[in-house]
């Protein structure tokens, strides 16, 4: 059985990372990653570089899963209904191809991949143990207002309502973020506190946008993401 990073197409480019004692007769854990602006292209390989990926190649052994990394083009944000079902695609093929627990599908997301993750959650909440947002937006910012174009956004409030108090969530800003505003999550972590979520929040002191790094890098993040399982959720 092949492993490390696959290259794979369902109508989008993704990799997926399938770790090197993978075998059929276990059911893995299985993680969509949505990566940001930076990554964004159609060559199939600039979202393994950053984020989730390169801390699985820092650490694989933390990591003992498959993970999914679709990748959108630089003009659509992972916001559009569209590649949100792209991105479903890619995950759907990878559960059809390897042997993967259907209660244990975990969804993150960087910047423009965590904004993805908010919307994607808000529609298919009921399908993932745990979602991990990393210094996502819930608003479209001034600059990037053109690229969510035609796509309906919601309130904060109106979205903590959508996802709902039950689905465990862990949110990651750093408090210099000149990119997307620590407030994004400082609000959407209230509004869902607001509802009864019991959403963990770290922010960082004095780290700008790249907040992934001390996320994903940090060992209590897969910890806390595994031992999340859906039958266990309310």
């Amino acid at each position: 059985m092949e492993t490390g990073f696959l290259n794979r197409n369902s109508g989008i480019p993704y990799s997926v990372y399938v770790p090197s004692n993978y075998t059929p007769q276990w059911k893995w854990p299985v993680i969509l990653f949505l990566h940001g602006a930076g990554e964004s292209g159609t060559d199939g390989i600039k979202q393994t570089a950053i984020g989730l990926p390169q801390a699985i190649r820092l650490r694989p052994e933390r990591f003992p899963a498959l993970v999914v990394m679709p990748q959108s083009v630089p003009e659509r944000p992972w916001i559009d209904p569209k590649w949100q079902a792209l991105s479903l695609a890619a995950l759907d093929a990878t559960m059809a191809e390897f042997s993967i627990d259907p209660d244990r599908q975990y969804l993150t997301g960087l910047s423009k991949g965590a904004a993805g993750a908010w919307y994607l959650a808000m529609s298919a909440q009921s399908r993932f143990a745990a979602l991990a947002a990393v210094c996502g937006r819930i608003e479209p910012s001034k600059t990037s207002s053109a690229s969510w174009e035609g796509i309906p956004t919601v309130s904060f409030e109106e979205a903590a309502a959508k996802i709902g108090p039950t689905l465990p969530i862990s949110v990651y800003h750093g408090d210099a973020d000149p990119t997307v505003p620590v407030e994004q999550s400082r609000q959407m972590v209230a509004a869902l506190q607001k509802i009864g979520s019991s959403v963990r929040y770290s922010e960082f002191a004095g780290v700008n946008h790249n907040s992934w790094d001390r996320a994903y890098q940090d060992p209590a993040f897969p910890q806390w993401l595994f031992a999340q399982n859906r039958k266990n959720r309310p």
